[in-house]
Parts: C-alpha cells; sequence; structure tokens
C-alpha cells in the first residue's frame, strides 16, 4: 500500500513510517510531497494520507498521528503506547501527557534535519534506528513495570 505525508519530515513524519513499517503494512511505500499536494496526489495514487489535517490518521485533540495510527490499527502493546506519548510530547507542545522523554526526541529529529540527508527517504532511513533504539527503552520500562517512562 501507499501512505502520503508532507515534505520535510521532523517526529511525527518519521515515527508513523516507522510504526506503519513495523506494525501495520510490511510493504509499505512512503510518498513525501508539498503540503498543499497530499490529498491530490493521495487521491491519484490512491495512498493513505497521514499526519495531515482533517484525515484520520493525523492529529486529533491533544493526540498525534502515530497515536491515530495506535487506535485505527489496535496496536495494544504498552511499550508502543509509551512511546506513542513521547512521540507525542516531542511533536506537540507536550500537555497531554507531560512526557518527559519528549523534548529529547524533539531535540535529535531536529538535529536529523541538519545532517544534510538528500531527502525525506534518506532521513526516515537514518533515523529509523532512533525509534528502534525507543522502542527498546519502552518495552524495558514496560518490563520494570513503569509504563509511562523511567522519568516519572
Amino acid at each position: 500500500m501507499k501512505w502520503i505525508t508532507r515534505e520535510k519530515v521532523k517526529v511525527d513524519r518519521v515515527a508513523c513510517p516507522w510504526l506503519i513499517k513495523k506494525f501495520v503494512d510490511t510493504n509499505a511505500e512512503f510518498l513525501f510531497v508539498p503540503a498543499d499536494k497530499v490529498m491530490e496526489i493521495a487521491n491519484e495514487q490512491q495512498a493513505i494520507p497521514y499526519d495531515v489535517p482533517n484525515v484520520e490518521l493525523g492529529h486529533h485533540g491533544q493526540e498525534c498521528s502515530f497515536e491515530a495510527i495506535l487506535k485505527k490499527y489496535k496496536l495494544s502493546d504498552p511499550a508502543l503506547i509509551l512511546l506513542g506519548k513521547i512521540v507525542n510530547g516531542a511533536d506537540t507542545d507536550n500537555t497531554l501527557w507531560n512526557q518527559p522523554e519528549g523534548p529529547g526526541l524533539e531535540a535529535i529529529a531536529e538535529g536529523f534535519r541538519h545532517l544534510g540527508f538528500k531527502d525525506d527517504h534518506e532521513v526516515n532511513a537514518a533515523e529509523w534506528i532512533v525509534y528502534d533504539a525507543l522502542y527498546a527503552y519502552c518495552q524495558a520500562m514496560v518490563k520494570k513495570g513503569k509504563p509511562d517512562g523511567a522519568f516519572k
């Protein structure tokens, strides 16, 4: 399946493809296009839009797109739920969960934008290791009985 979002990825638009590829659609193909072209190209390519306004897999209230994907695809793994809170904390004003790991993820994501990758596919390829590591962290926290993370 094809999935589409805005170009110039940062937090949610890297976390969502990671989540989709690992837990929803192992054959996913991602398109990153100008914001004003997302819906037009989504229709042309029969692609699922995410992390854009007014779509099912977008921000709803204070929840981010990563959390919308968790809900839509019934991904109830406590480690993924914690990771969703961290992504939310990095991608929003962090008032929903007050997740202390969020600002660190935001700084890392911003840093990746300054490493000179040629396009959003390269950023995603490089940054997914961060989400692998954060997921491992979240699994360890859940196993230790800290489903809200280590810093609370």
